[in-house]
């Protein structure tokens, strides 16, 4: 990442030194400078030099491993920056660790930035989308930088200023949580069409391909249809079925819950998708309990599909509609939890240009980015993606064919944990009245945490257990 972002800042004119504590990475982003059109880049081989050789005001951009490393990172530069030099965190690091940074390097006059950088390595060359969150004194200083380096879409270049304080980590951790449940959510439709649709990889393959023309089109619809297309080079069929079921993470995802938690915002699609990672770990334990349920008496029929009743077609238009929905639920949630955390921070987040900067560059580009993005813009006040008119209009179109899917893949035993939260997130938001009326009751009567009432103000407690048993005379049972 911090390779390519160098090559990406020096293509587009600007000279830059890099420095990393491994000479030999150094010399080989010199190389490539210079293979890749003899690039205005230059190598330092100690922090000092590397410092020295930036013209002040210094601007200094760090990937590095999030945590301590970010740590001594700074410590081993700033002996040698000097005040309104500043330092640019690029990394996935909690939002918290950059406001303490933050306030670390202000006593040295200092300034900082935490920088979320979304695209992989071939969106940090070739242009990723850049959420940088801090002093706004740094971002006026690397500005013209960054709007040359980002993606560039119709509407400009795929960077904004975030906001203050750790903001922009805070961004870039939830355009990670809704990764998540976008990344789910693909790969439970995959598991529907396969195992219920009976599809192969190349009848897979086309579909994607064909979704990627329509309302669906995104970086990883795209990348999946690239997927089932790879041929396995050491063996026979397809790589992907080679692929052991264990999912990797590096933590943004858990943090994303753990703030949907902690600010009460409802993110079930996301949750799933972080449980389903915990659940793909457990590959031994899995294998077990398949065996162990088998013997048990689980039928065999159980998960058993007839292929041949099934209406290939129409299933494949249901799941491409379920999908769908399901995402709009899923990014609903995120945004939900980013004006959420911006109303507790005081950050003044603008979801709509949030959404126009993940239209490139990112991992969850998307070009219903662009109506999200006005959505916001029609009502920048909009409880949630579910009640803009557009999204609504189109929710209710699809619920039927949602429903099919999630009812056929429950009665196949097939889990689709994402699109079943995105369903009963949909199915309990839109209910004016919910069987949470019960469960206050139940709080009540054992705790005495009091209730309110619809039909009159005010808090109220009732001896519940008392009016029951003395009303128990007139109470029958039924056989």
């Amino acid at each position: 990442m911090g390779q390519n972002l160098a090559l990406n800042i020096a293509e587009k004119g600007f000279p830059i030194s890099v420095y990393n504590r491994t000479a030999s990475k150094v010399d080989q982003t010199v190389d490539r400078a210079r293979n890749e059109g003899s690039l205005p880049l230059t190598g330092q081989y100690t922090p000092r030099d590397f410092v020295l050789s930036l013209q002040r005001p210094r601007s200094v951009i760090i990937l590095v491993k999030a945590g301590s490393p970010v740590d001594h990172t700074i410590a081993a530069l700033s002996d040698h920056l000097d005040p309104g030099d500043c330092i640019i965190d690029g990394g996935n690091e909690w939002y918290e660790n950059t406001e303490r940074r933050m306030n670390l390097v202000a006593d040295k006059g200092l300034l900082y930035l935490g920088m979320g950088v979304s695209g992989g390595e071939d969106g940090a060359r070739h242009g990723p989308s850049l959420m940088p969150g801090g002093s706004h004194h740094a971002y006026s200083n690397v500005q013209d930088i960054l709007h040359k380096i980002a993606a560039q879409v119709e509407d400009g270049p795929c960077v904004t200023y975030i906001g203050e304080g750790g903001s922009g980590n805070f961004v870039k951790m939830v355009h990670n949580g809704i990764e998540y449940g976008d990344m789910q959510l693909i790969s439970e439709a995959y598991d529907v069409l396969k195992h219920v649709g009976g599809l192969s990889n190349s009848e897979l393959a086309e579909i994607f391909v064909e979704w990627n023309r329509g309302e669906l089109e995104s970086f990883l619809i795209e990348i999946t249809a690239d997927i089932f297309k790879v041929k396995d080079e050491d063996g026979e069929g397809f790589l992907v079925d080679k692929i052991l079921d264990k999912t990797g993470m590096k933590g943004t995802g858990k943090w994303t819950v753990q703030q949907a938690a902690e600010l009460s915002i409802a993110a079930p699609t996301i949750a799933a998708s972080l449980d389903c990672r915990y659940l793909s770990g457990l590959k031994e334990e899995r294998e077990s309990a398949a065996a162990v349920l088998k013997e048990a008496g689980l039928s065999d029929e159980l998960g058993r599909v007839n292929v041949s009743g099934v209406d290939k077609k129409r299933l494949i238009d249901d799941v491409r509609q379920a999908l769908y929905a399901s995402k709009i639920c899923s990014y609903a949630q995120g945004m939900n939890l980013l004006r959420a955390k911006s109303n507790e921070k005081g950050w003044n987040l603008n979801l709509g240009e949030l959404a126009r900067i993940w239209k490139g560059g990112c991992i969850i580009r998307a070009v219903f980015l662009d109506r999200i993005k006005k959505a916001y813009q029609r009502n920048p006040n909009l409880a949630s993606l579910i009640v803009d008119p557009e999204f609504a209009r189109e929710m209710v179109q699809r619920q039927a064919a949602w429903r099919r899917v999630v009812g056929l893949a429950v009665s196949a035993g097939i889990s689709t944990p994402g699109m079943c939260a995105s369903l009963a997130y949909f199915d309990t938001y839109r209910r004016a009245r919910l069987p949470a009326n019960l469960v206050q009751a139940q709080r009540d009567l054992f705790g005495a945490h009091t209730y309110e009432r619809v039909d009159r103000p005010g808090a109220f407690h009732t001896e519940w257990t008392k009016l029951a048993r003395n009303s128990g005379a007139g109470v029958g049972a039924l056989n």
